[in-house]
């Protein structure tokens, strides 16, 4: 994914393969239209790099700059195309940002014609000035990031999604939920008996802020939102208990340490992103299922099952069945392994778990029937990916 400057260091090849390791055999990319071009090029472009995944994807668009004409390619991406998720950012203005009244137009053309939109969830607006602020008293270092980005900014943007979406009558999935300020806005939707889907990610769940505490160091974990609080994670693992989060992702996005090191003088200038596909099935049963902070089923349920049910891909995804994809992990639930950059098939050069212990692995790992993962080893080729085309939203779950 261009961002920043730069790419992420994970292609279609190497993110698929690193996914199948860990146990996902399907995943939703984000495609990022450019501001003032089509939705198409932008597909078009994202088709030529899915060519060599060796696991099965579909996309997210991105509509990064809406009008008449973009309005039109929305309704052909849901009918034509298979594409039913339409990504859109509250922040990062002059790239990605949507303001208020493209959003909701945008949410009246894909709820007529089936979609969803989903959101980065975050005051872009107070950010820039938080950072402008600590740029101007000199405060550079990794910890200004978080501090750029409060729990408000988080909380204030989901409750204002929200209410676009109770407006428009739009369904609504916000991206990598990492606060107790952002559950509650979905929480206060309820009371208006609205339905908005829930997505935390691994990282959420297991570290929080201190980690901004390390000088440079902490770039391996500058992300957006950034990590949150001890308070957070509670929040999070009881709103998947409540049912207020559905799903369990990682936002994968990569960068080398040298690409990191772009902001060394300047927490502005970090590349945001962390490298956790592999990890996510893994991290989850250690953290969640055998530390017993959910149920064996709740996990089957946010890792698998629900994604696969919110998007579109069920029953063929998310379900061991006759007619079914066959994607299946063959997981020992008592085998501990230790987390390392030596280890890890992620093409980045560092890991932000090293030297942690898990509790589970994914040992077997079948896509369509075919045995891509066993002893380690990758036994998939590139290329043998598939694009999952996608039916129209239905309330489901």
């Amino acid at each position: 994914m261009p961002f920043m400057g730069t790419s992420s260091s994970d292609d279609y090849e190497t993110g698929t393969g690193a996914a199948l390791h860990g146990g996902t055999t399907t995943v939703i990319d984000f495609i990022l239209q450019t501001q003032g071009d089509t939705l198409y090029n932008a597909l078009h472009a994202w088709q030529k790099r899915s060519a060599k995944a060796i696991g099965d994807y579909s996309y997210h668009m991105a509509v990064t700059d809406f009008n008449d004409a973009v309005a039109k390619e929305v309704i052909d991406m849901i009918e034509k195309e298979g594409i039913n998720s339409f990504k859109t950012f509250m922040a990062y203005k002059g790239a990605l940002m949507i303001d208020d009244g493209q959003m909701v137009n945008l949410m009246k053309v894909v709820k007529e014609h089936g979609g969803m939109v989903t959101v980065h969830a975050t005051n872009g607006d107070m950010i820039d000035a938080l950072i402008a602020k600590h740029r101007k008293e000199g405060k550079l270092s990794p910890l200004y990031h978080y501090l750029s980005q409060p729990e408000v900014t988080e909380a204030e943007a989901s409750a204002r999604f929200a209410d676009m979406l109770h407006y428009t009558g739009c369904t609504g999935y916000i991206v990598h939920m990492t606060c107790e300020g952002a559950l509650n806005a979905v929480r206060r939707a309820t009371l208006r008996n609205q339905k908005v889907y829930v997505e935390t990610c691994s990282q959420y769940l297991m570290i929080d802020a201190s980690l901004y505490d390390k000088g440079f160091e902490s770039a391996k974990w500058v992300m957006s939102p950034p990590l949150r609080e001890k308070k957070d994670q509670t929040a999070l693992w009881n709103g998947i208990n409540q049912g207020l989060i559905q799903t369990v992702g990682t936002d994968h996005c990569p960068f080398m340490w040298e690409q990191k090191k772009m902001g060394e003088h300047d927490f502005s200038k970090i590349p945001n992103g962390h490298p956790a596909i592999e990890h996510r099935m893994e991290f989850l049963f250690s953290e969640g299922v055998h530390k017993g902070k959910i149920s064996l089923s709740k996990y089957v349920e946010v890792t698998s099952t629900n994604a696969a049910k919110i998007f579109g891909m069920y029953p063929n995804k998310g379900t061991l069945a006759i007619g079914a994809d066959a994607d299946v992990v063959i997981f020992n639930p008592t085998k501990k392994h230790t987390i390392s950059v030596k280890t890890h098939h992620m093409r980045v050069d560092y890991s932000a778990y090293e030297g942690l212990e898990v509790t589970g692995k994914c040992e077997t790992v079948l896509l369509r029937g075919k045995v891509a993962v066993e002893n380690d080893k990758l036994l998939l080729q590139k290329g043998n990916g598939k694009f999952i085309k996608r039916g129209k939203i239905k309330q489901v779950i």
